[in-house]
């Protein structure tokens, strides 16, 4: 069983495509359901933002797995294999690992450092759990990456350089419309991304802020959260011709603003300059809007293009220090964990052999004192843990090295032993829940 990543993101593909890549919970659904009907995969978790689609998996051979994976996101999307295929790329086994780290800690995201992907790593496991398409391996990948993450920014400055897509919107909504403290703001949509607009803007000071959403009492529950007003979907005309900066992120599937719309609210404004912030894949606005008198559009692809380039930031380092040790810690763990059945096995075997002779002893010795056997069952179980402790040490460190099957192989062979039997008992279950 091995670890695979297949996926596309921002390095990788072009807006277009990630757009057509772009997976909603039922999207994310069917593709996970797709994939565990596969033989070659035992677990899957599918990761779809507007970064990256990414299918996490467990996998019996490592071929047949790419090829279960790349068919199940054509089938489920429509992407063409030919399409697709020059854009995907694939992690296996100790780069997965690290790949699944780094996502975490928003180090391969558009905005460097950014903190919504925990968000959502912790929503797709979450998905997998519940449709029982997660088992141990990738339950144990992904609260290791999610604790990661969460380490990435309580221990390290990477908050201090993740400028979000957010603050890089209005930072051009400013140099192109001046200070934001005399401009007013609609937000469109009410969902995980709105919110993180919506508070950047109060916090940064906008002039006014209005939530319109399709559902009036979630768009009501945001703007009251940032002191703004909330005006429902039926109202978006006229919310667009009061607006100076619009910032939609819905996670509909069609345009939510057309050229039509935007040329009406424009010409309600009496032809006052406009700017769209448009955070949603696939896009909310459609891209012909850029092309009216007065209007710029900043779209995702916009918005990474200014994120990108420059040195590395010493924080960004911190953080891809603190990756490679937490890979190699995983790594170590796992290997051990790979060999904890045999060794539990043995352990059991022992205490068998120690209480089936302790058991013999009080046969032939019945009238053997308290203090006395005691002292004997001590003396004994001290004997058997110095006879066990150089061999259980010595295959962990093997497993660590790569050589923990052969020697686990042997000590099963050496002491007739059956892990399976043993591992129930003697062997601390996964720990479940979320990080």
């Amino acid at each position: 069983m091995s670890l695979v990543i297949l996926g596309l993101s921002h390095h990788t593909a072009p807006l277009p495509l990630l757009e057509s890549m772009s997976l909603d919970p039922a999207g994310r659904a069917a593709l996970a359901a797709s994939l565990t009907r596969r033989e070659n995969l035992s677990e899957a978790i599918v990761v779809s933002t507007c970064n990256r689609t990414e299918v996490y998996a467990e996998s019996l051979t490592f071929h047949g797995a790419v090829t279960d994976i790349a068919e199940a996101l054509t089938e489920v999307t429509g992407v063409a294999p030919d399409e697709l295929r020059e854009h995907l790329y694939v992690h296996y086994e100790d780069r997965a690992i690290a790949h699944a780290f780094t996502v975490a800690c928003g180090l391969d995201s558009m905005a460097v450092g950014e903190a919504q992907i925990l968000g959502q790593m912790r929503t797709a496991l979450r998905e997998g759990q519940r449709a029982g398409q997660v088992g141990p391996a990738l339950n144990s990948l992904f609260q290791q990456a999610l604790r990661v993450g969460k380490r990435a920014h309580t221990e390290t400055g990477i908050d201090a350089v993740s400028v979000s897509l957010v603050e890089a919107g209005l930072a051009r909504a400013e140099r192109e419309l001046g200070s934001l403290s005399r401009l007013d703001v609609l937000v469109v949509g009410a969902g995980a991304m709105s919110s993180l607009a919506a508070t950047t803007v109060t916090r940064v000071g906008a002039r006014s802020i209005t939530v319109v959403n399709r559902t009036l009492a979630k768009a009501t529950r945001l703007a009251e959260r940032v002191g703004g007003a909330a005006r429902p979907l039926g109202e978006l005309p006229a919310a667009l011709a009061g607006a100076d900066v619009v910032i939609s992120c819905t996670g509909s599937t069609g345009v939510v603003v057309d050229l039509a719309g935007a040329g009406d609210a424009q010409v309600a404004r009496g032809g006052r300059p406009q700017v769209y912030i448009d955070l949603a894949l696939p896009h909310d606005v459609a891209p012909e809007v850029d092309s009216l008198s007065g209007v710029s559009v900043a779209g995702l692809a916009a918005l990474g293009d200014q994120l990108s380039g420059g040195t590395t930031p010493p924080q960004v380092q911190e953080v891809a220090d603190l990756v490679i040790g937490e890979v190699a810690a995983y790594l170590t763990a796992r290997a051990a964990e790979s060999v904890a059945p045999t060794v539990a096995a043995l352990r059991s075997h022992a205490a068998d052999v120690v209480a089936a002779e302790l058991t013999r002893l009080d046969q032939r010795l019945p009238d053997l004192d308290e203090q006395t056997r005691a002292e004997v069952q001590l003396a004994v179980h001290r004997i058997v843990e110095k006879l066990l402790h150089t061999p259980t040490v010595r295959v962990k460190e093997l497993a660590v090295g790569g050589q923990g099957d052969d020697y686990a192989q042997a000590l099963r062979q050496l002491f007739d032993l059956r892990p399976g039997e043993a591992v129930t008992a003697l062997v601390p279950p996964e720990r479940g829940g979320l990080a």
